[in-house]
């Protein structure tokens, strides 16, 4: 024979099958909350390889910081744009520069120039990558410099403003930079026996 539950009880274990059921509710929602979010992995970064003929220069560009300039800069490595082009411009105690002539002194063409981000917190310091541009400051396009000492007054404003792009800085290689600042120079600071840059590839 089966005894009748009363309503009044019949509420209260309704009650506590509620009850009893939020607990576990809440205790699975403290669980989770105590789990630690997994850490976003982060981007490998992106590294070009010039092989020069004074030895390995391995660039680390930065398109956090400059995001417009090394998308450029990039697509010019991955075009072979740099292969077989000169550091034509060589100052010991300032920068050298690269990444437009020919060794016949031949200016290459190229696309059209990319906006200034000179005002993205980085500094012309020693080994920092930075665009070489003319006075407009939105005329750079492929030339690009490294800095051998720190040249405060290229950054953002500089004495005209505007400063120079900083880019990029080499991670290895910046003992063969000091040794093409060392280069003997002639006229407009051109090595008198060209610096070429024999391929520039994104590192794999």
């Amino acid at each position: 024979m089966m005894l009748e539950i009363s309503p009044i009880r019949k509420l209260r274990l309704a009650c506590v099958a509620v009850f009893a059921w939020l607990a576990v509710q809440a205790f699975g929602a403290q669980a989770l909350a105590a789990e630690p979010a997994a850490a976003p992995s982060a981007a490998a970064p992106v590294r070009v390889v010039f092989e020069t003929s004074e030895g390995r220069i391995v660039v680390e560009v930065l398109p956090d910081k400059a995001p417009k300039t090394v998308a450029n800069f990039v697509q010019y490595v991955k075009d072979g744009f740099y292969d077989g082009t000169i550091f034509h411009r060589v100052i010991k105690g300032f920068m050298i520069q690269g990444g437009g002539f020919t060794p016949a002194m031949v200016q290459k063409p190229t696309r059209p120039p990319v906006p200034i981000e000179s005002n993205n917190g980085q500094k012309n310091v020693r080994g920092s990558v930075a665009m070489a541009r003319t006075s407009d400051p939105n005329s750079a396009t492929a030339q690009f410099f490294i800095n051998v000492v720190d040249n405060a007054f290229l950054d953002y404003p500089g004495q005209d403003g505007a400063g120079y792009t900083v880019f990029g800085r080499v991670v290895e290689g910046m003992d063969v930079v000091d040794k093409i600042r060392a280069v003997p120079t002639g006229g407009g600071d051109v090595p008198r026996t060209p610096v070429l840059i024999k391929s520039a590839r994104i590192a794999q």
